[in-house]
């Protein structure tokens, strides 16, 4: 009995001995994000090779639905006090939370966690997307994309078109001449479709052209500023696509991006132009022809096109919450940037990797080689050190820009306005709403 009484007061001693931190719960690091279905469990391995890394935090990821019920449920749960530590939000959110008060910026956490980043390291047309007008990071790129466009190799083989570079981009008139012979020869229903008009064929179109969708710099120069897209350049374009629905060779499939998708599977269009993230749904979904992939054409009077812009989500991290929680944060997305991830998530996803000691590990490795098709984006999107029109928009209430400039666009194909009254529609309706965004964040 004694042996037994000495032997609970040694234990008991030992345990008194350890650190405190030793017998501490981990800490929870909340993550409410927008990736489901493969993506999802994609996210799902990240955190879990995170937590199993390390015993101070568990990070526990949430998804909260599409990109719009992310963004609100993270703003009612702010205003509840209820918020998570991390927040996925789509690009076209950045300007509101950037103006909204409740951040933790990037770069400022990571330096009061310790961290020394060489943001050097990152893919700056990405980077520049999430800075403010002084460079400052204040959201951590996470599924970053840009639009390229797939085309289907077995078609351009029957017509006698040869195969497209991966590289060099070719011209919208060559594009024209491609889509005359595709529908002339009845080998395609339809020459071209495009998901995300809007995304494609106004913003990305005026990035590479180095056309301002905005003023003020797009709108890192000031909340007070307004649309530009009806210039005559966005305009001439637009007329052209009409022109080409006229006769085919333009064929439009809808808003977002699942009717020009169904469009070319169905082998109903030859070419498709979207986000470098169909990769791997095309891989999956297409069995019965050879596809490929080329970069956006680019107008014959563009002699050096610009780096187009992107797409996709960044984490914001939100305030509200104790140091020690946002030692988490910062260890975690410190974790998601290292290269193992970076190449994990690329691989999985066909989003880009979002540092170049990541792409260049995965060239080193002979990725690219046995995956030529992941090039295509990333070279366009790094073909140009973006200018202060290239490196993106900053725009207030964008969802709702976004929203008005299909549905003005959409009255062009349906032959309700002419180009010219679409766009300009379109750029009087929206800068009502950035009026009223720079009132409400002045």
């Amino acid at each position: 009995m004694k042996l037994n009484r000495l032997a609970v007061i040694a234990v008991v001693g030992l345990c008194l001995s350890f650190p405190a931190a030793v017998w501490a719960k981990p800490v929870t690091i909340n993550w409410w994000h927008a990736m489901r279905s493969a993506r999802g469990k994609v996210v799902d391995t990240m955190i879990q090779k995170f937590n199993e890394s390390q015993s101070e935090y568990v990070v526990v990821g949430t998804n909260k639905g599409d990109y719009d019920e992310v963004m609100n449920a993270g703003v009612a749960a702010f205003r509840a006090k209820k918020q998570p530590h991390i927040l996925q939000v789509f690009e076209v959110g950045t300007q509101t939370m950037m103006q909204s008060g409740a951040i933790y910026p990037v770069y400022k956490l990571m330096a009061d966690a310790g961290y020394k980043i060489d943001w050097s390291n990152y893919l700056q047309a990405v980077l520049s997307y999430y800075m403010d007008a002084d460079g400052n990071l204040m959201s951590m790129p996470f599924n970053s994309s840009t639009p390229i466009m797939y085309y289907n190799v077995s078609m351009f083989e029957k017509a006698g078109i040869p195969l497209l570079s991966k590289t060099e981009p070719i011209t919208w008139d060559q594009l024209g001449e491609i889509t005359k012979k595709l529908v002339d020869s009845g080998v395609a229903p339809a020459g071209m479709v495009s998901a995300w008009q809007s995304w494609i064929q106004i913003e990305n179109y005026s990035a590479i052209h180095n056309i301002p969708f905005a003023s003020k710099d797009n709108g890192y120069g000031g909340l007070d500023c307004e649309l530009l897209i009806n210039n005559p350049k966005v305009i001439s374009h637009i007329e052209m696509l009409k022109q080409w629905a006229a006769d085919k060779r333009f064929m439009y499939g809808g808003q977002k991006y699942q009717g020009p998708k169904s469009e070319f599977i169905a082998q109903n269009a030859a070419i498709y132009m979207d986000s470098v993230s169909g990769i791997a749904k095309l891989k999956e979904a297409v069995k019965d022809f050879k596809w490929d992939a080329a970069p956006l054409p680019v107008e014959a009077w563009m002699k050096k096109p610009q780096n187009s812009i992107i797409g996709g989500a960044s984490l914001w991290v939100l305030n509200g919450h104790s140091k020690k929680e946002y030692e988490g944060v910062a260890a975690f997305l410190k974790f998601l940037a290292d290269n193992e991830m970076q190449m994990y998530w690329h691989k999985e996803t066909g989003y880009f990797p979002i540092t170049l000691n990541a792409y260049d590990e995965l060239k080193k490795e002979g990725y690219y080689k046995e995956n030529p098709l992941q090039t295509v984006g990333i070279d366009q999107l790094n073909r140009a050190i973006p200018t202060k029109i290239s490196r993106g928009l900053r725009l207030g209430y964008f969802v709702q820009i976004r929203n008005i400039i299909n549905e003005e666009l959409e009255q062009v194909w349906n032959g309700t306005k002419t180009p010219k009254q679409a766009l300009d529609n379109a750029a009087e309706r929206s800068n009502i709403q950035l009026q009223t965004f720079a009132k409400t964040y002045k």
